[in-house]
């Protein structure tokens, strides 16, 4: 890799031997810490949507604050992704880690008894700071921990797994406090986990670094934050219906315009923050590019399926939370048999597969209507979490294994934006698709005051909402009028996402046949300086960069303390 050094990598073979040993015996243990660290970041990503109407009720947010109350957390989150995991590779990323804890705590607290709407929209964007600090830290941590890529393939498959178990658990957990207490307590959840996983954390995990040289790139960080804050946020405003009005198009602009900065900045410095050339292996763009394309088709589905468990088939949100467990359970299953699935398929056929029994899924679901089908729901939900975190596992197991060992926090912080960039673009992309196929539906409605058909076409909470006022016939009407229409908007949403999931399954066609290749592992790392001569550990690497050309030789430090 450009900028490494013979110095750097006798750095990294002169970590103390007992210290490695520690890091060989207790990477399991690690993996149990990071994953209790992603654990309580989808748990916060996936609690809210069974609490939205609750939060409705009682803080009374406008359209477009309510908007923020779910936005404002990936929008901090992806914008703040490659700056803390840049500073992770230099200060530290367990540091980075342990202060993502504790901010993450604080705003649980905050976000639990806000008394407004703006509050809570300020404590969501705070974990939204918070889970950036973490999330690049647990996927950089577990490269730099795990440096064999079977064992590394098996760690994914656990990791992808939990997050699959936040996710059911978050509507499990948030619907059964919403039947007992209000809704921040949806929030408090968090507090606990962090009282367990900051002891935990500070005792078992490694604190490692980069081992790049020269000094950390303020300037370049906060252009890549501020591009990414102003193309998310255009994003979300295109997808609110304002596509070409200056709150749209300025952030747009603005945003595109910082990032060519910081790519170009990053080119031309000696010590960048993220080596382009050094991750413009085409299976690490491919990979990053699949993790859009999944997220992108999928994320959106996910508050469209809670509002039409809730508002259509009129169910409570524990009830909304276990129609949704078949999705996790088939997500865990996935990724525990990951590894194994990736072995006997290798990347390429591995995530075309799963992109196409998503998409399969997808279509499958558009045999649900305005009455309860529990069967198509559970056999869809079941594909639809399979193939998704078969999808995603095979994307994040390619993206790793091509990433540098000295750029880890780096490269899992370009994932991470991957995911959160995909997420803000699916949920304005299928929000705007919904919207155009739901408004005209409740517009005319027959029976119901114009002025009523106008401020029911804006989402199907507010046509509930009027309904209730209007009562009688009147209302009743536009009650059906609105769920047929989303019923309508919930089917054409489905299309484009089979759509896209159909092409990333032609897009993951670019990634490698076999697991073979990526970049070159660091045995020097675990088990001492590298052998000198045509022996073994010379032929692994070569075997390793066959087909890749040259290699980086990669560089990082690891201590315990």
């Amino acid at each position: 890799m450009s900028g490494t050094s013979a110095a750097g990598a006798r750095k990294a073979a002169g970590v103390p031997r007992a210290d490695r040993g520690r890091i060989a015996m207790n990477r399991w243990a690690v993996l149990v810490v990071l994953c209790s660290s992603l654990l309580l970041v989808a748990i916060d990503a996936t609690v809210l949507h069974v609490a939205v109407p609750a939060v409705s009720e009682d803080l009374r947010p406008g359209s477009i604050q309510l908007l923020w109350i779910v936005d404002s957390y990936p929008l901090a989150c992806a914008s703040l992704l490659i700056l803390f995991g840049t500073l992770g590779d230099r200060v530290g990323r367990r540091r980075v880690l342990l202060f993502g804890y504790a901010l993450f705590a604080i705003a649980s607290a905050v976000a639990a008894y806000a008394p407004s709407p703006g509050v809570l929209i300020a404590a969501r964007a705070l974990l939204g700071v918070g889970g950036a600090m973490i999330m690049p830290a647990t996927l950089s941590i577990l490269r730099q921990v795990f440096t064999d890529r079977r064992e590394r393939a098996v760690a994914i498959g656990v990791w992808s797994a939990v997050a699959a178990v936040g996710a059911a658990v978050g509507p499990l957990v948030g619907g059964v406090l919403l039947e007992h207490f209000w809704w921040g307590s949806v929030f408090l959840v968090n507090i606990p986990l962090m009282a367990v996983s900051l002891p935990l954390a500070r005792w078992l995990v490694p604190e490692s670094v980069g081992g790049a040289e020269g000094p950390w790139d303020v300037l370049g960080a906060l252009l890549a934050a501020g591009g990414l804050c102003g193309v998310i946020l255009g994003v979300k405003q295109a997808g609110d219906g304002a596509l070409f009005t200056p709150g749209a198009v300025v952030p747009l602009a603005v945003g595109a315009a910082l990032l060519v900065l910081f790519v170009r900045r990053q080119r031309t410095r000696s010590h960048p923050l993220i080596d382009f050339s050094a991750l413009a292996r085409p299976a690490f763009g491919t990979a990053v590019g699949c993790i859009v394309l999944t997220v992108l088709a999928l994320v959106g589905l996910a508050l469209i399926a809670a509002q039409y468990l809730q508002l259509v088939l009129g169910l409570s949100p524990l009830e909304t939370g276990l129609r949704l467990l078949p999705l996790s359970v088939a997500a865990i299953a996935a990724g525990l048999a990951g590894p194994r699935l990736l072995r006997a398929l290798g990347p390429r056929v591995m995530v075309s597969l799963g992109f196409v029994l998503t998409a399969v899924a997808v279509l499958w679901l558009m045999g649900v209507g305005e009455q309860d089908r529990p069967g198509v729901l559970v056999l869809g939900f079941v594909l639809l979490g399979f193939g998704l975190e078969t999808t995603l596992f095979g994307c994040y197991e390619s993206m790793l294994n091509e990433a540098p060992v000295r750029q880890a926090g780096g490269a899992a912080a370009i994932g991470e934006t991957a995911y959160q960039l995909g997420a803000g673009i699916g949920i304005a992309l299928l929000g705007s698709v919904m919207n155009a196929a739901y408004a005209p539906g409740v517009r005319e409605a027959r029976g119901v005051p114009g002025e009523a058909r106008a401020d029911a076409s804006q989402s199907l909470g507010a046509a509930h909402e009027v309904s209730a006022q209007l009562g009688g016939s009147a209302g009743e009407a536009l009650r059906e009028a609105a769920r047929q229409a989303f019923v309508h908007g919930l089917h054409m949403t489905l299309l484009v996402s089979a759509a896209l999931l159909l092409l990333g399954a032609l897009a993951a066609l670019r990634l490698p046949r076999g697991t073979g290749g990526g970049a070159q592992e660091e045995s020097a790392q675990l088990d001492g300086p590298p052998r000198q001569g045509g022996g073994p550990a010379d032929e692994r690497g070569a075997a390793d960069t066959q087909g890749q050309g040259p290699g980086p030789l990669l560089q990082g430090r690891v201590t315990h303390s």
